[in-house]
Parts: structure tokens; C-alpha cells; sequence
């Protein structure tokens, strides 16, 4: 599977019949509960958040939420979030600190929703707001993408003290079909975006972005979700263990210099 370019990965976690969150959380977690509402506007089918049992561990579960069919996704508004979604996830992650719940984000977009009613409430702020707040939060948190990671829409979940990726996830500052728009005024140009941006999980292994791949079976996560969901399970549960005991000054410390050390440059 490593020998497949960006362009492939795009093309498996694409297919309609890739696993998506609703497969997962019921596979992964028990006695999961979810919660509505962000306290402030309404309640954003795009992110689904809960409490549950990781093994026999509490935990705070957020969640970017995918479609299979035409009328999931747009019930979930194709995981575009809107403000109220990253405002119900901040929310949840506070009290998930209140009660010391580790807590997990699982990242599955194309970006935040950019329409204009998304941006009359806030949705800049919103995701500056779980950018700087997910920083400093008293517990353990930890992200895996598992598909489509796009730009600040999910680096509003994946602010964390580790960062997983499926195999065949992709994380970009930018969607490639918005890199070409931008680059070359060229949408259609997209496949030779996804190639240059270095957007797959051994790009960002190495850029030191991503912390551990989940290796999926051949032919994508669709091919045996089962299997998928029981290493993201696997690999879950070892780091919640690791984390779990860390201090607080020292968790916060290590989350800052992971953040601090990401990136390359020369002068």
C-alpha cells in the first residue's frame, strides 16, 4: 500500500463504501452516549459527540461525521462542519477536562463549511477558538484521521498529544482541488495538486506531523472495516495508556513542543 501515490489514496477514501464514524464509534467504543447542541445556535449533524468506554475507560468521543448515501451526506452537510459544530466539540472537551475524560477526535473532512451563513456566525472564530483552547486542555487528547484531513476544518479536532493516520488518510492545509484553483486558476488540476502538497501519512511522518500510521488492509478500510476498526482500537487504547498517567504540567509542555518543532524552513 505504500507504493500507492496521493492521487490512489485520494480515490480509496473517497469510495462511497468506506467505513465512516457511524461504523467505527459502535465498533471501537461502548455504551456510547451522544450529545446535541453547542448551547448557543442549534446542533451540527456534521460532528457527532459522546461519552463512552474505550476498553474500561471514559472517554470523550468527537467525531466529523461522513455520508455513504446522497441523503446522509446531506444530512451531515458532506462533513463540512459549521461553527456550531466546532463550538458543541469545544464544549464536550471542556467538560471532558472538568471530569479528567481523555478525549478522542476522529478527523474526516473536506473542510469547514465556508457558506455564507456559516461565516455570519462565526465560523473563523470558532476554529480559532478550538485551535487555541485544544491547546491547553487538561487532558489527554488524541486525533486520527481517518480519511480526508482538509485545512483548519480538521485541524480544529486534531490539536492533540498525538496524532494517528489511516494508511491511506490524507491531511492538507488545503484541498488539492483548492491548491490547483489557486495555483493555476485550474481546478481540474487537482490530480497534480495531490501529488505536490505531500499530503499522505509518510509525508507527515517524516514531516513530524503525523506520530503513527494504522495500517489498513489492502484495497482501502472498505475491504475489511472490522479489521480497521479493531487496530484503530488497538492503537487507541496503547495510547490512552500511555497518556493517561502523564502529569498535567508535563502533558501541556510536550503538547507545546510538538506543535513548536513542526515545520521546515531555510534562510
Amino acid at each position: 500500500m505504500n507504493n500507492l501515490s496521493a492521487w490512489e489514496r485520494m480515490e480509496i477514501v473517497h469510495n462511497k463504501n468506506r467505513p465512516t464514524v457511524n461504523d467505527y464509534i459502535p465498533a471501537i467504543f461502548t455504551r456510547f452516549m451522544e450529545f446535541h447542541g453547542d448551547r448557543l445556535f442549534g446542533d451540527d449533524a456534521a460532528i457527532i459527540g459522546g461519552i463512552g468506554f474505550l476498553s474500561d475507560v471514559p472517554v470523550t468521543v468527537i467525531a466529523q461525521v461522513k455520508g455513504k448515501t446522497l441523503d446522509e451526506n446531506r444530512h451531515t452537510n458532506f462533513s463540512m462542519p459549521h461553527p456550531e459544530g466546532y463550538r458543541k466539540a469545544l464544549r464536550l472537551a471542556r467538560q471532558a477536562e472538568k471530569f479528567h475524560r481523555p478525549v478522542i477526535c476522529l478527523v474526516d473532512t473536506p473542510g469547514a463549511y465556508c457558506g455564507i451563513e456559516a461565516e455570519k456566525r462565526g465560523q473563523g472564530e470558532a476554529i480559532a477558538k478550538n485551535l487555541a483552547e485544544f491547546m491547553t486542555l487538561k487532558t489527554p487528547v488524541v486525533s486520527v484521521v481517518l480519511g480526508e484531513g482538509g485545512s483548519g476544518g480538521a485541524l480544529a479536532l486534531a490539536v492533540c498529544d498525538e496524532l494517528a493516520m489511516l494508511s491511506n488518510a490524507l491531511y492538507s492545509v488545503i484541498s488539492p482541488r483548492g491548491a490547483a484553483s489557486i495555483l493555476w486558476k485550474d481546478g481540474t488540476k487537482e490530480k497534480e495538486a495531490c501529488e505536490i502538497l505531500k499530503i499522505t501519512a509518510e509525508d507527515l511522518t517524516r514531516f513530524g506531523v503525523c506520530d503513527k500510521i494504522i495500517q489498513e488492509p489492502d484495497g482501502g478500510a472498505q475491504t475489511n472495516p472490522e479489521q480497521t476498526a479493531d487496530s484503530i482500537y488497538e492503537y487507541l487504547v496503547d495510547a490512552i495508556a500511555r497518556l493517561k498517567p502523564v502529569q498535567t504540567e508535563r502533558l501541556l509542555e510536550n503538547r507545546y513542543k510538538k506543535f513548536r518543532k513542526i515545520g521546515m524552513f531555510t534562510e
